[in-house]
């Protein structure tokens, strides 16, 4: 393969979010590549000025995958604290909720930190599978990503996903047995009338 298909296959991993980050590439590149760089932008600006009106409002295939490209890893992150969150609320219950005497809403609190602190370590490994899925975030100008309708649909797809992710990680609820919390009131209950 080229050295040139090589560096175009790479460019989708190339994420400038920030000065720094645009500094840190520029400082990387060699004189004559800064130098093509600036080029390809200059000629990228000239196309453009004369569509910038023609391009300012999103297609649907552009709107429909902002929305994908947002909602998928919120529906993994929304999951994965649902899941993590119940499973150790109910595990530290059981367990050191008993020994310690602490109420199931203490439980649950604990099981959120344990959650929230997965989720650090677990924010990686979603975006990665979410990106070997195949839905790439659409090429959009300038102008389109400071807009409001983007923003909105950037906002609509990240909470329509968590909701939806949490909801699929209720699903460790099916399998344990109602009857346990209730045992557990009424053990505490006739220990109190003792």
């Amino acid at each position: 393969m080229p050295p040139a298909f090589n560096t175009v296959d790479q460019v989708d991993e190339v994420r400038i979010e920030n000065e720094f980050k645009a500094q840190a590439l520029v400082t990387a590149l060699t004189s004559n590549e800064r130098k093509l760089l600036q080029t390809a932008l200059g000629n990228l600006e000239k196309q453009l000025l004369p569509n910038i009106s023609i391009m300012r409002r999103l297609s649907r295939q552009q709107t429909y995958q902002l929305f994908l490209v947002n909602a998928i890893p919120f529906i993994g992150f929304g999951f994965l604290d649902n899941v993590i969150m119940i499973i150790a609320g109910k595990y530290i219950d059981e367990t050191i909720g008993t020994w310690l005497a602490l109420s199931t809403m203490a439980a649950a609190a604990l099981g959120n930190t344990v959650s929230d602190v997965a989720g650090v370590g677990l924010a990686h490994y979603v975006e990665f599978i979410v990106s070997k899925c195949g839905i790439k975030h659409p090429v959009l100008n300038s102008e389109q990503l400071e807009s409001s309708f983007v923003r909105a649909v950037t906002n609509l797809g990240r909470g329509i996903g968590l909701i939806a992710g949490c909801l699929i990680g209720m699903f460790p609820l099916l399998f344990f047995n109602p009857s346990s919390s209730k045992n557990k009131i009424q053990d505490t209950i006739d220990e109190n009338d003792i």
